[in-house]
């Protein structure tokens, strides 16, 4: 059988390697791997494709393929680059690394929030560029930025992210606000007790703004011109979802208006371009996509995505389901 991985992953791809019926296994040399034409060429004639979240995995994929294709596996816990339709209707059964990806993208999440509220950013630039060396004497009102303590958070997306987000909160003590499709338990009792509200009320309230929200028609610009508007201009918002939930011009205009504090940022609306403006904003703190980037996190993710890929070629259900097929 032929499998083809598009990255050359941290921890490496030794569970395949060790599969015995997997005899053609190509793996993508160290960077960014193939372009569109090439994963197209690579990927014909494969029984199973470990891809990454940034790649299209649709019709004209499978296509390319062709009728040997049986898995894919997402190297992500989002599957928005995935036609989960077209999937399931010609058989092939798509994966994600859902438990993974928690702890390191919540820390995130918090690694933003501070930088961001405590201008961290803009501090070591300072002092990198020289500036602070050649200071004499300290302003009491440089660098002043949020506080912690006491403070409301607001968590949109109630999933295993937005709950270990929420978690990391309980140190400052934070009132916690949440909004879900429906409720969840496990956010109101305790040690939490967050409360589930309304987009709007929710925004209104809060003092930081985390989202965990997959991507969806439903959700796309979720956070518009007018939900910005709706903020505080003391509020932070931090995205370690997905880029498109948050209208990035508007987002922008926010930003350099001052209806805003300030946004952290680790994923953007047309990644990995800006929407224009945004990255001269000094009230920002922007990370190349690296909320999974852990010594643990990444080789996990590669081991979770390995077996959903040896499951599927053995004729057994992948332990990371997003869809369902019948076996072939």
């Amino acid at each position: 059988m032929k499998v083809v991985v598009t990255r050359t992953l941290a921890g490496g791809v030794e569970l395949l390697e060790r599969e015995p019926g997997i005899t053609d296994l190509w793996v993508a040399p160290p960077g960014i791997g193939p372009d569109r034409g090439e994963l197209l060429e690579r990927v014909a004639g494969a029984d199973g494709l470990l891809c990454q979240f940034n790649e299209a995995v649709n019709a004209e994929l499978f296509d390319a393929a062709g009728p040997n294709l049986k898995v894919v596996a997402n190297y992500a816990v989002g599957f928005d680059n995935m036609d989960v339709p077209e999937a399931t209707r010609r058989g092939i059964w798509l994966t994600n690394t859902p438990d993974a990806v928690t702890a390191p993208t919540a820390d995130m999440a918090w690694a933003l929030m501070l930088a961001v509220a405590r201008r961290l950013h803009e501090g070591e630039r300072e002092v990198r560029s020289g500036e602070f060396s050649t200071r004499r004497g300290y302003d009491p009102r440089h660098l002043i930025g949020g506080d912690f303590e006491g403070r409301t958070l607001l968590i949109v997306g109630a999933g295993r992210i937005g709950y270990a987000t929420a978690m990391r909160s309980l140190g400052w003590g934070m009132r916690v606000l949440y909004v879900a499709r429906s409720a969840h338990e496990e956010f109101e009792r305790p040690p939490l007790g967050a409360q589930r509200v309304e987009l709007e009320t929710g925004l209104r309230e809060a003092d930081y703004v985390s989202l965990h929200t997959p991507l969806t028609r439903e959700t796309r610009h979720l956070i518009g011109r007018r939900e910005l508007g709706l903020m505080k201009p003391t509020a932070y918002l931090i995205n370690t979802s997905r880029g498109a939930v948050v209208d990035e011009r508007a987002l922008v205009e926010a930003l350099a208006s001052g209806k805003i504090a300030g946004a952290g940022l680790d994923v953007y609306e047309d990644e990995p371009r800006l929407a224009p403006g945004l990255g001269e904003l000094g009230n920002t703190c922007l990370m190349p996509h690296v909320g999974s980037a852990s010594r643990s996190a990444r080789p996990e993710m590669a081991r979770m995505a390995q077996r959903n890929v040896i499951a599927v070629l053995k004729g057994e259900t992948p332990p990371n389901p997003i869809n369902r097929v019948e076996r072939r």
